[in-house]
């Protein structure tokens, strides 16, 4: 009986977005999926008949990933919560400016920025902000630090390379690590609050934690403080020091469930 109850419980959706390395990665959905919530981990490119490598993101493919899960007959509308970290975050601001039935976004140390890619929604396109590989730093350790190599942000929040996230469905949980090196989140946070608020919208929830590095995981994962980056092909650090870090992913992983149940409606009961 137990088990028949839980095929036919109605779950919370969510949909998990992973960064710049591509590939698959399923570990963060399965812990969600641990808590009540149907959760999709969602490839984009270098995954079996995707793409090996993108030139522009369209967010044609993200919405048809948004349909099938609000069409699944076990997903619980009448919109779903996205998480996403690094490239995957900002992905997850513009699929929920973009796109309808968003009900709740995580940001893990995204940009709010669209980086280095086009992207596309129908008529609408968001051109890159791009870098200059000028400004890479070399480390003691013989590391490269790219955290400067972004192009400045003119025009601050209304750069026309930001995210236009005043579009947004539902409410934003930024997550930051003040030692990011991949970019400055925390900046980047406090520049996507501006523009919300400028646009009339509530100041959204930014957690920042101090001494914490660019890939913030799920509670007792390793710390990832360096390694190859996809694009550059060298390896680059990613900040953070080891018990600051660790101890924001114990409490990033509990604030990341909070503010799903409170949006996305409590666990059902099996």
């Amino acid at each position: 009986m137990e088990a028949f109850d839980l095929f036919c419980t109605l779950l919370r959706g969510i949909t998990d977005i992973y960064g710049i390395g591509g590939g698959l990665l399923e570990y963060r959905a399965s812990l969600l999926a641990g808590h009540g919530f149907a959760t999709l981990a969602l490839a984009y490119y270098s995954f079996e008949d995707l793409p090996k490598k993108f030139d522009t993101i369209d967010l044609d493919y993200f919405e048809e990933a948004l349909c099938y899960m609000l069409q699944h007959t076990q997903i619980k509308g009448p919109g779903i919560g996205l998480l996403g970290i690094s490239l995957g975050a900002d992905i997850c601001l513009s699929m929920a400016s973009f796109l309808k039935n968003v009900s709740a976004t995580v940001t893990i140390n995204g940009s709010g920025f669209n980086g280095n890619k086009a992207m596309y929604y129908k008529e609408n396109c968001i051109p890159p902000l791009g870098h200059d590989l000028r400004r890479v730093k070399v480390a003691f350790s013989g590391l490269l630090d790219i955290v400067d190599i972004r192009n400045d942000i003119v025009g601050g929040c209304e750069n026309p390379c930001m995210i236009p996230i005043e579009k947004a469905q539902g409410p934003i949980l930024f997550i930051v690590g003040q030692d990011d090196h991949n970019w400055r989140s925390e900046f980047c946070a406090q520049i996507a609050s501006e523009r919300l608020q400028a646009h009339g919208k509530e100041k959204p929830q930014i957690i920042s934690y101090p001494g914490t590095g660019h890939y913030i995981e799920p509670p007792y994962f390793p710390m990832c403080p360096a390694s190859l980056h996809k694009l550059l092909d060298k390896p680059v650090m990613w900040g953070g020091e080891p018990r600051a870090h660790s101890k924001a992913q114990v409490d990033a992983w509990k604030k990341i469930l909070t503010f799903f149940t409170k949006h996305l409606g409590p666990s059902p009961k099996l």
